[in-house]
């Protein structure tokens, strides 16, 4: 079932990143910490290429080695942009070095749990 719409989640999931990283959000839930924004960030992105990876493998038919790639730089990419955007296109949101730093490392916990995934041959959804 999953495997079926796949792409739809993936290109939803990718819009509704975008469009909740470019409006004015008001306060975040407070997670006790003075980093909390980059744990939203962290976790945003580490769903972003498993969504991706699943799409390509099972969509498109990528080797789960291209697709694990091509998910992890996709997913940068995104960020890179969304980052970029926000610090040059909204008066209501600003650019962060360590918001882009974040999501990179979310990215690279993902790809890693999909690489853990490869190798092991674990079946997903």
């Amino acid at each position: 079932m999953f495997k079926k719409y796949a792409l739809f989640i993936s290109v939803f999931y990718t819009i509704a990143l975008a469009c909740l990283s470019l409006i004015e959000l008001g306060e975040l839930p407070d997670l006790g910490t003075s980093f909390g924004d980059k744990i939203f960030h962290f976790l945003a992105y580490f769903v972003l290429p498993l969504l991706w990876f699943n799409a390509l493998f099972n969509r498109f038919k990528f080797t789960k080695t291209k697709a694990i790639v091509c998910a992890g730089l996709v997913s940068f990419v995104i960020g890179v942009i969304i980052e970029f955007i926000q610090g040059n296109l909204t008066d209501t949101r600003v650019s962060d070095i360590y918001d882009v730093g974040a999501n990179t490392i979310g990215i690279i916990v993902a790809v890693i749990v999909l690489v853990i995934y490869k190798i092991k041959d674990v079946k997903l959804i």
